[in-house]
């Protein structure tokens, strides 16, 4: 096994923490990334368009062989809606390659050395090792999928959906399966999103979910809407069942999902239960991590305590800018704000990552679901005092041809009547209104504020009053009410 070392130019105080490692004059620095998805790469390729590769050495390191891929995408191609995996794939290792990036694929990072500024990596292929110095380190290690320890988990036939590899695998299992039962394990985003994918497919579907209602993103409330709409589909919905095991034949194939009260056959399953910052690496390090396991950083993006780490994507933990807390949120979105963040700082130049209000949207078939801010359970933990309404509206006007319904709840705090958060659920154009919401609340607006936003309006994309605005009219008039204050008309709603 080879332990080769590449010349190092950097200097350190041998602490590991606040030491800037600097190249000598006239030298290239070199810039070490440990991942080759959204993050890392868009920190390389900004990096590489602020300083050439006269002043910058850029060497990237990926234990799998894609770059630059859309993992939101693969739910969508295993249910067909796209044909082509490399449609998936924003940039090739070759086209970074071109760029002058050295991008070494199948190439596992194993240590991170901070004390003296190096990476040890292994070779995926041939098992031989060797360690490379950096001048700046960016990890960008992702988030692992949650995958229990329990009897039959790693049976044929059985799933995740993190890679491209991944994705692939399914659908080789698909067109050989005898059978046409799936059982999802989980449902937040991933699990109703490849529901849908093996309902497109053909397969009976059966979701096993340990919450009381699908999408624990949304409030139970709104997570029921969720999981009749599904069983309007034609999905088998389980609630409140922890899984114990998976039941393989006498092939070794899976066979059955367990519960502790049933048992539920399946010729394929996938596990969609969510993911874990990917911090092993890290934490073995000394990088300080968060309550959620995820690396801490700055505004800059630079880990802290260390002057020359940067850290991005499903690996990170962010400012909620609603609750000021810490969260866990993996979204490609973010990722690749990161990486653009940090290789403009490695680059020279200046940039911040302000925080997040947590804004996503998802569909199963043409059930759209949304939401932003922060659930009532999120509102109580942060110490605030809330008022949520609930109103029943429609896409477009109610006279406009295929107007469809749509539920959208509001949490407002109290006193103050600033907008805390926002779910909707409903079918098409319901899931980007919840963009208004998202200005709304990084912009600090209040409920009142938002009665009065300026939103286009024509009857085949909207009732007079847009949805939005009606839950916000009626959450001014519940916070005046609450607060003893006259109350202006809650505008026309049909609302509970």
């Amino acid at each position: 096994m080879s332990t080769n070392e590449h010349t190092s130019r950097s200097t350190g105080t041998g602490t590991g923490t606040n030491t800037r490692a600097s190249a000598a004059p006239g030298a290239r620095e070199r810039l070490v990334v440990i991942g080759g998805d959204a993050a890392g790469m868009s920190a390389a390729s900004q990096a590489r368009r602020l300083k050439g590769p006269d002043e910058l050495e850029i060497v990237a390191f990926e234990r799998g062989r894609f770059t630059s891929f859309s993992a939101c995408g693969i739910p969508y191609w295993v249910g067909g809606d796209i044909t082509d995996r490399d449609t998936l794939i924003a940039r090739t290792p070759e086209e970074h390659r071109a760029r002058d990036i050295d991008l070494r694929l199948r190439t596992e990072v194993t240590e991170i050395d901070p004390d003296r500024g190096r990476v040890r990596a292994r070779d995926v292929a041939s098992g031989a090792e060797s360690w490379t110095s950096y001048d700046e380190l960016v990890i960008a290690t992702g988030a692992r999928p949650v995958r229990p320890e329990l009897p039959g988990m790693d049976a044929p036939g059985v799933h995740g959906v993190q890679t491209l590899d991944d994705g692939q695998a399914l659908l080789d299992t698909l067109a050989r399966a005898d059978g046409r039962r799936a059982v999802v394990v989980g449902a937040g985003y991933i699990g109703v999103e490849m529901a849908e994918a093996m309902l497109r497919r053909g397969y009976e579907v059966t979701v096993v979910n340990r919450g009381p209602a699908p999408m624990a993103t949304l409030d139970p409330d709104m997570g029921l809407l969720v999981h009749k709409a599904m069983e309007g589909l034609g999905i088998t919905m389980v609630n409140d069942a922890e899984v114990t095991g998976l039941v393989t034949g006498d092939d070794g194939r899976v066979r059955a999902v367990s519960t502790a009260d049933a048992e539920y056959p399946a010729d394929v399953v996938v596990l969609g239960i969510g993911v874990r910052p990917e911090t092993g690496l890290a934490r073995a390090a000394g990088l300080p991590l968060g309550e959620h396991g995820g690396l801490l950083t700055d505004r800059s993006m630079r880990v802290r305590g260390h002057e020359n780490v940067w850290a991005g994507g499903d690996c990170v933990e962010v400012l909620d800018l609603i609750s000021g807390q810490e969260r866990h949120i993996p979204l490609g979105t973010h990722a690749n704000k990161h990486g653009q963040i940090i290789g403009s700082n490695v680059g020279g130049d200046y940039a911040t990552f302000p925080g997040v209000v947590g804004t996503a949207v998802s569909k199963v078939c043409d059930l759209e679901i949304a939401r932003t801010g922060l659930r009532e359970k999120d509102a109580h933990r942060a110490g605030l005092r809330f008022e949520s309404v609930t109103i029943e509206s429609t896409s477009r006007a109610g006279y406009y041809p295929n107007a469809s319904p749509m539920t959208v709840k509001m949490l407002a705090e109290l006193r103050t009547g600033r907008l805390l958060g926002v779910q909707i659920v409903g079918r098409e154009g319901a899931g980007k209104r919840v963009d208004i919401a998202a200005v709304a609340l990084t912009a600090g607006m209040t409920v009142e504020q938002m009665t009065m936003l300026d939103l286009g309006y024509a009857p085949p994309f909207s009732p007079t009053w847009d949805p939005v605005l009606v839950a916000a009219r009626k959450a001014t008039a519940k916070i005046r009410a609450t607060a003893g204050a006259p109350t202006p008309s809650a505008g026309p709603t049909r609302s509970r």
